[in-house]
């Protein structure tokens, strides 16, 4: 664990609303703070009725059979338990969206989009409403109180490999103060370790490693049964200059960055470069080519409040998974900036997000619209 990594948590004795999702880091987080003298009440959300279509035990995210493991993982703990369906909000905030995002040519980030339109707001609500002081989820990040500044800031988790702020950049810092990151400053074996303790079953459930509503089928396979035949068009694969190389099979097929699916003869292997939803093509070109070093970003948010009168210096990541890198900021409206990476970035993505750090501290980010010309 990074010694550094401090996570701001109550006075005992709180009332505390967990979001469970049935997954062994929000069990454990229900379990840490009821052992450590918290009242702690689980809530788990009906997404989406998966039980019947996969036949998988664990490995699932917010499936019917994960509110069961969150329902007796209440009955272990002996905390009250509710489960809120949330299936309407859920299918027109983020199924939609996916679905959209793919057919306008964009590869989307469904993850970040539930938790900014769909967990934390709901949850947050209902928190309120049951009368508690905090929500608590099991995400891998940190709240950290900065004296100096006076503010929660939003901090990565203790374990590197696991860290999730990035999926938490749209969160606000009145909304920091009222949540709580039980197992964010944790290692992931601890938290096993520490389910083991609490005589929890799902101490060995695999992380879920799939989009939640994709589970057992690809991108491209579900897109087709959510829309009609007519509207995944055909149409052309053409090169940097235009020129046409042949045909792809639809649009939602490919994002920036792919080599398999592109079947044209070429001498050199051919990469998407990106896709142009207005005229349905799909522009291919070299790999050296994926690499830009500038992009616009969108829908900006900050977790604390941001002084972008002038440039800005930080670090950035283009994808969950990808290493933060360093880059200029360029102010262009209220909703709109310029990024400019110090080194160029291998298939920056529209419609993915992009998160900005200080060090361990999270700024925030946006949605990546368009590659730049510089």
């Amino acid at each position: 664990m990074n010694p550094m990594i401090q996570n701001q948590l109550p006075k005992k004795g709180a009332k505390v609303v967990v979001a469970m999702s049935g997954g062994v880091d929000s069990s454990v987080a229900a379990g840490w703070l009821s052992k450590n003298g918290y009242n702690v009440i689980g809530i788990s959300l009906q997404l989406h009725d998966m039980a019947e279509k996969i036949d998988n035990e664990f490995g699932t995210c917010c499936s019917l059979s994960d509110l069961n493991d969150a329902r007796r993982v209440a009955e272990v703990l002996d905390i009250p338990f509710y489960v809120n369906n949330m299936e309407t909000a859920f299918n027109e905030a983020v199924i939609d969206d996916f679905v959209q995002e793919y057919l306008n040519g964009r590869t989307p980030n469904p993850c970040v989009r539930c938790n900014e339109k769909v967990k934390f707001k709901k949850l947050m609500d209902w928190a309120l409403d049951l009368g508690a002081d905090f929500l608590a989820t099991g995400h891998y990040a940190t709240i950290q109180w900065n004296a100096n500044l006076n503010r929660h800031e939003l901090h990565k988790g203790g374990d590197n490999g696991k860290d999730q702020s990035y999926f938490l950049f749209t969160m606000k810092e009145a909304e920091l103060a009222r949540t709580l990151f039980p197992v964010g400053s944790f290692e992931k074996p601890i938290v096993r370790a520490l389910a083991e303790e609490y005589g929890l079953r799902v101490a060995n459930k695999p992380d879920s490693q799939e989009i939640c509503f994709v589970q057992g089928k690809s991108y491209k396979d579900f897109i087709e049964e959510k829309v009609p035949a007519e509207i995944l068009r055909p149409g052309n694969f053409v090169n940097a200059e235009g020129k046409v190389l042949g045909q792809h099979a639809g649009l939602h097929q490919y994002t920036v960055g792919q080599r398999k699916g592109i079947q044209l003869n070429s001498l050199e292997p051919l990469y998407v470069l990106a896709l142009n939803a207005k005229n349905n093509e799909v522009i291919v070109g070299p790999e050296s080519s994926i690499f830009r070093k500038s992009a616009i970003v969108k829908n900006i948010s900050w977790v604390n409040e941001m002084d972008l009168s002038s440039s800005l210096k930080a670090l950035a990541k283009i994808r969950y998974r990808s290493k933060e890198s360093p880059v200029e900021i360029i102010p262009m409206d209220d909703s709109s900036i310029e990024v400019r990476f110090e080194i160029p970035q291998r298939a920056i993505t529209p419609g993915q997000a992009m998160v900005f750090y200080d060090g361990t501290r999270t700024l925030g980010g946006g949605w990546i619209e368009s590659l730049s010309v510089h």
